[in-house]
């Protein structure tokens, strides 16, 4: 581990990732051993996600939360690969369900293999994650996961229903963004605090802060879903719109748009594809709705930063906190 009374505050994202460099490879070590199976699709698909980039946000989330609380043990490196392996999981599931042809700018497992090979070795994924899970054997982390892993589904389940919703409110949007995505870096970041043996009031502070840091995250991510290019995104632009989704952006531009306007945007989420792109984003940028939801995702990833002062100072929290800027900033 680095020597953290040496270590200089990290500023970028980059500095994380250095600061987290002997954690994170012993995860991906963990992982390539863990991923393995008797069944060569497994390894196929299991190998093209988990291998196909990304920065492992939530296992990196995990790392620095049970560093930054004291943590010096090793079983966070198998907490992280069990958070990693249930998130993955749920990117294969979502890319059947949505269509999606991309994923990280690479073409999606079910475009290669198939829907039924996708689901059925996310469902690999999940029992993996189980198992590992259970060789930890504390009963505190097993239900946290359980809970969370029922969570996901449960936010997936709502986020199919709410598909085309043209009255969706912001209150039904933050709870399908909580419940599929926020809830795991809740989860990442409270298990930090409870492999660290931290008190009641300071785990449930940094389940708070990860809730509000993937909340924000989330927010950012549907605003790039209008404003960044498809390689920046690695995804197709305009999937979300294509799909039927109705997002911060879109919940606010409705509100704010004149009759006109919002009867277009309400025609343009109905037919569902994203040949309304361009007009989509007239109106967003005209209503001022891309800017608005980046200022709420700013104020929840201040809001997360507060809560790091439940942590004692150290190159880890700074880490954390670098975090909450990239949630909204990917640039960092």
């Amino acid at each position: 581990m680095n020597d953290v009374s040496t270590t200089t505050p990290p500023r970028t994202l980059d500095d994380v990732l250095a600061l987290s460099h002997d954690d994170r490879r012993a995860i991906d070590e963990l992982i390539s051993r863990r991923l393995a199976s008797d069944v060569v699709l497994v390894n196929q698909i299991g190998h093209h996600i988990i291998h196909g980039g990304g920065k492992r946000l939530r296992p990196l989330l995990h790392v620095l939360c049970a560093r930054a609380a004291g943590y010096r043990g090793a079983s966070h490196i198998q907490l992280a690969v069990v958070i990693e392996f249930i998130h993955t999981a749920t990117l294969l599931h979502d890319d059947v369900i949505d269509e999606s042809g991309l994923r990280r700018g690479r073409e999606t497992a079910h475009r290669i293999w198939g829907n039924a090979a996708s689901v059925l070795v996310g469902d690999f994924l999940y029992s993996r994650s189980f198992q590992l899970m259970v060789e930890l054997d504390r009963l505190a982390i097993m239900r946290i996961l359980a809970d969370t892993t029922n969570t996901i589904a449960e936010g997936e389940v709502l986020q199919l229903m709410q598909m085309g919703n043209l009255d969706l409110t912001e209150q039904d949007y933050f709870r399908v963004i909580s419940d599929k995505t926020a809830c795991l870096f809740a989860a990442s970041a409270r298990l930090g605090g409870e492999i660290a043996e931290r008190d009641e009031a300071t785990c449930d502070k940094m389940e708070q802060f990860g809730l509000m840091l993937g909340q924000a995250f989330q927010i950012a991510d549907d605003v790039l879903d209008y404003q960044a290019d498809g390689n920046e995104l690695g995804k197709n632009l305009g999937d979300d719109l294509a799909e039927g989704k109705v997002t911060l952006p879109l919940i606010l531009a409705l509100q704010q748009a004149g009759s006109e306007d919002a009867a277009r945007l309400r025609d343009i989420i109905a037919e569902g594809h994203a040949d309304g792109l361009e007009e989509a984003r007239r109106i967003l940028e005209a209503t001022g709705a891309l800017e608005q939801s980046l200022e709420r995702a700013r104020l929840l990833a201040r809001q997360a930063e507060a809560l790091l002062e439940a942590l004692p100072h150290s190159p880890y929290r700074s880490a954390l906190s670098v975090l909450t800027r990239y949630a909204v900033d990917r640039s960092l």
